[in-house]
């Protein structure tokens, strides 16, 4: 189907351009014969001066207006979705409805440990079986997300700093391929920042790391895989050097999805590292969250843990506060229960063959795709992929055409379009990643698309520049949109009830 033959949805009005005088979804019943009037329920001084200008919409109207409007969104269940680093992976339904067992949903976060016992025995056993995976001895689930866990661990290491008198180690190392929330994670925790380069194979330059290291270094954060879809195969000798130098290896185990069951951090010299359990095991990513980032780490470091820690009694489980080195506390409550619930259901569905198969799977769909498009996209990294393959514009912009154009000319075709300038290392990137739950005629539709774009850059480069150009929609001025926003609604532009009739 060409793009001329794709109908093009319709625009769907605003609730304030559907609104009219005097509809209601609900209307509240009158004061009087024992119904108090508002003022009495809310004082008097709670109550608006003005009536708010509000749309007036009835129910069924609001219903349709919202349901019409989901059904232009883009989602893991409608679409492909190959946002490399995100890792947009299909969710069981299965651990949906765990997650939604009321024992679980409905469970108030100021119960007592006692009433707690079965939350508490299946966060024990989740913390088991990522230590298992991670092999790094003792971990919290306290985080609440990826940056969130990556906090915590600098704010360990930090008081290690502290509890070892090492008040000079106040610098962490940071590739230059790294995720954007590194940086400002160490700036929070209190550190200095110093780059690393990376070499022309895209790894850790060795020798830049051993030109950066002295009595100043704390520690490192790396990826493994990295962001550029490479797994550092030099991981020992950058373990060894940093340890010593008396620094700490921490990593980001936001590509976990590379490696579950094939190779372990804790084996590799990993001291502490977050996991992304909204990622790698099994929570829908809708509006960006919700995430949880549990840490692991060594017994060196095990008495720095974010408090409460789960604790066996002769009571049963319990939440323990007494840890005189703990950084504290670092959420309200414990963790993001939901997603624990659906990370544990996840991992115990697979079991350990089949965690394996899944990072096999999605390392052998991402080479799949690097396969298929290489001769069409540049390959900064001439080399096999892991979970994600990072292609440039290069070849496209001799054109004009950039990586964004690219981007929005996939919308048109269907497909959510890939991270796109990221990582910063590499100009124009598209970095793609499949996951492991996508079939093979689903990558062969990306690649064609893919591979039509291509085409198109060469033959018709203006359409690039337009798109998207099939949906409600279009190219939108992102530059301007940010500095000069438009906050308001047209509130005072409702039409009269004459109008309206």
């Amino acid at each position: 189907m060409t793009p001329e033959s794709i109908p093009i949805p319709a625009a769907e009005a605003t609730l304030f351009e559907l609104s009219r005088p005097g509809r209601r979804g609900v209307e509240p019943p009158e004061p009087g014969n024992g119904i108090p009037e508002l003022a009495e329920c809310l004082g008097e001084n709670e109550l608006r001066r003005e009536t708010p200008a509000l749309p007036e919409l009835a129910e069924a109207s609001a219903v349709r207006h919202y349901t019409r409007l989901s059904s232009l969104n883009m989602s893991i269940d409608t679409n492909f979705y190959p946002l490399g680093s995100c890792t947009m992976k299909y969710n069981p339904r299965i651990n949906e409805v765990v997650a939604s067992n009321p024992g679980f949903s409905h469970v108030h976060p100021l119960c007592e440990d006692d009433e707690l016992q079965g939350y508490l025995e299946l966060f024990s056993r989740l913390e088991e079986m990522l230590a298992e995976i991670s092999g790094l001895p003792h971990v919290s689930l306290q985080p609440a997300a990826g940056a969130h866990g990556e906090l915590a661990s600098l704010m360990m290491i930090k008081a290690r700093c502290r509890e070892r008198g090492e008040l000079e180690r106040d610098v962490v190392l940071i590739p230059d391929s790294a995720h954007g929330t590194n940086p400002s994670s160490c700036t929070i925790a209190g550190f200095k920042t110093r780059n690393i380069n990376s070499g022309e194979d895209g790894t850790i330059d060795l020798d830049s790391l051993r030109e950066a290291l002295g009595p100043d270094v704390a520690a490192m954060m790396i990826t493994n895989p990295n962001t550029l879809g490479i797994f550092e195969n030099g991981i020992d000798e950058i373990s060894s050097l940093l340890h010593e130098a008396g620094a700490l290896l921490y990593m980001d185990g936001a590509n976990m999805n590379a490696i579950l069951g094939i190779t372990r951090p804790g084996d590799f010299g990993v001291d502490v590292m977050h996991f992304n359990l909204h990622k790698t095991m099994s929570t829908p990513h809708g509006g960006g969250g919700p995430g949880s980032g549990p840490i692991a780490v060594t017994d060196e470091l095990e008495p720095y843990l974010p408090v409460p820690r789960i604790v066996q009694s002769e009571n049963g489980l319990e939440l323990c506060s007494d840890r005189p080195l703990s950084i504290g506390k670092v959420r309200s409550f414990f963790g993001n229960s939901g997603i624990l619930v659906r990370a544990y259901a996840f991992i115990r569905a697979h079991g350990p063959e089949e965690l394996r198969g899944i990072s096999e799977h999605a390392v052998l769909n991402a080479n799949y795709i690097r396969h298929r498009l290489e001769q069409a996209y540049h390959l900064p990294y001439d080399t096999p992929c892991m979970h994600e393959v990072v292609f440039t514009a290069k070849k496209q912009k001799a054109g004009g055409v950039r990586a964004l154009d690219i981007a929005k000319r996939l919308i048109d075709l269907g497909y959510h379009p890939p991270t796109i300038y990221f990582p910063l290392v590499v100009h124009e990137a598209l970095m793609i990643e499949p996951t492991e739950t996508e079939t093979p005629e689903t990558l062969d539709r990306f690649c064609e698309a893919m591979l039509q774009i291509a085409r198109e850059a060469e033959e018709n480069p203006g359409l690039l520049k337009a798109a998207p150009v099939t949906q409600v929609v279009k190219r939108l001025d992102e530059v301007n949109a940010v500095k000069t926003p438009i906050l308001t609604c047209p509130c005072d532009e409702q039409p009269s009830e004459a109008e309206a009739d």
